[in-house]
């Protein structure tokens, strides 16, 4: 059965940074695309970064593009997310996410791991 682990939050002043990870067993990259949501309290989920079954593409929400990078080291089985530059209004609860197949999308996962709290805060 396939399952997500994430790990690498906690609290982190305005402008550090941080990184999460993703590990996945029961299943091999090469089938998933793997995504990072993030929800913070009283607001609904939102995609921040998706990372394609090859590794080769990845797209981000517009809020993080330039900040983080999503990346995955299929040695590993591990998709981790690097999150620098952070703002307050990226507290959250971040969330790793597993689509079974290929392509680039992250829509529907069919997984998802436990999430982990990061909180930006002076």
């Amino acid at each position: 059965q396939l399952q997500l682990v994430e790990s690498g939050g906690g609290l982190v002043q305005p402008g550090g940074s941080l990184r999460l990870s993703c590990v996945v067993s029961g299943f091999t990259l090469n089938n998933l695309v793997i995504g990072w949501f993030r929800q913070a309290p009283g607001k609904e989920r939102e995609g921040v970064s998706c990372i394609s079954s090859s590794g080769a593409n990845t797209n981000s929400a517009d809020s993080v593009k330039g900040r983080f990078t999503i990346s995955r080291d299929f040695a590993k089985n591990t998709v981790f997310l690097q999150m620098n530059s952070l703002k307050a209004e990226d507290t959250a609860v971040y969330y790793c996410a597993a689509r079974i197949g290929y392509g680039s999308s992250c829509r529907n996962p069919d997984y998802w791991g436990q999430g982990t709290q990061v909180t930006v805060s002076s």
